[in-house]
């Protein structure tokens, strides 16, 4: 990609973005927080945990993504059968009488791994490696995966039986933890009203792998203030019990708090809403814009909290 400056890139950048949002729009209605959340995961190489009831566009919404960014885009069914070789591939004997790799679902852009929650912890870790060192190790070698790299994970947050928690070691790999929401009444309508009739939507793609790698790169190089950094890893440190920061509610409610990865996340989210805002550097109030959804899965609430029913997001934003 060639700009004459950062300050083109930035401004090129922006103006991509508000395309690929409207491209989105054409078929998913509504949730525009949450494409703005998923693609400022994307913007920032992060992974993003997609919680909503059946119905609400999840997967629609990733595959429009992934076709709008030109990605390729694999979608994963998990299953309580599914196995760690279904997702990563496995080795063959092949004709020859020799043993060669047969790649898994897993070797794509964008990859939806569709309730994540209902296949049992051994193949629910065979994400992690991928999600953490962005390849897989199948027999002994290492294998790259494709850049970018994103998985957007599915869960259903209302029929948990046989279903298998998300281990913390997993669920702080995901950047976000985005809540979908019922859409409005007239959302609702133009929904039904698109999806009923013969209405047909051509989407363009506004840009592709190379120049979604080189913002990703400018993102890293957007500067930001000690006040700002300093903000971040406060806030984070805020949710730790009985730590120096940690506040009178946070001791009363909490059992676990975020860790530094958290803290890398506010920082990086913060600078890529910055620059999708029209801004050159992040601020204060890009921090608490990312941090709802960085922070939520993040704290673990105890049975006080739990017995009172506080839910997680008031706690956090008592400590803005």
């Amino acid at each position: 990609m060639q700009y004459k400056d950062e300050v083109e890139a930035v401004q090129a950048l922006q103006t991509a973005y508000r395309q690929i949002r409207a491209e989105v729009a054409k078929v998913v209605i509504g949730q525009d927080e949450v494409v703005k959340s998923v693609l400022i995961a994307i913007f920032s190489n992060g992974h993003c945990l997609l919680v909503g009831v059946p119905g609400l566009a999840k997967t629609l919404l990733v595959q429009t993504v992934a076709n709008v960014l030109d990605l390729n885009f694999n979608r994963i069914q998990f299953t309580p059968d599914l196995m760690p070789s279904d997702i990563i591939g496995s080795e063959i004997l092949g004709d020859d009488r020799q043993f060669k790799f047969v790649k898994g679902p897993v070797f794509s852009n964008i990859i939806l791994a569709d309730e994540i929650n209902r296949t049992p912890p051994k193949t629910q870790a065979a994400l992690l490696e991928a999600m953490q060192e962005k390849a897989v190790t199948a027999a002994g070698f290492t294998h790259t995966l494709p850049k970018p790299f994103f998985v957007l994970a599915t869960q259903n947050p209302i029929e948990q039986e046989g279903t298998y928690p998300l281990p913390e070691a997993q669920l702080d790999r995901f950047m976000f933890n985005i809540k979908l929401g019922y859409p409005s009444l007239e959302e609702e309508l133009n929904i039904v009203r698109n999806t009923t009739s013969q209405h047909q939507v051509s989407l363009n793609k506004v840009m592709g792998m190379e120049q979604i790698q080189f913002f990703q790169s400018l993102i890293r190089e957007v500067p930001v203030t000690d006040h700002v950094l300093q903000y971040a890893v406060r806030l984070a440190s805020k949710t730790r019990p009985h730590t120096a920061l940690a506040t009178e509610a946070v001791n009363k409610y909490i059992s676990w708090g975020a860790g530094p990865r958290a803290s890398q996340f506010l920082v990086l989210g913060a600078k890529t809403h910055a620059v999708l805002s029209g801004k050159y550097a992040p601020d204060v109030e890009d921090v608490q814009a990312v941090a709802e959804a960085i922070l939520r899965h993040r704290i673990v609430r105890n049975y006080r909290a739990e017995a009172e029913g506080l839910p997680v997001e008031k706690i956090i934003t008592d400590l803005f």
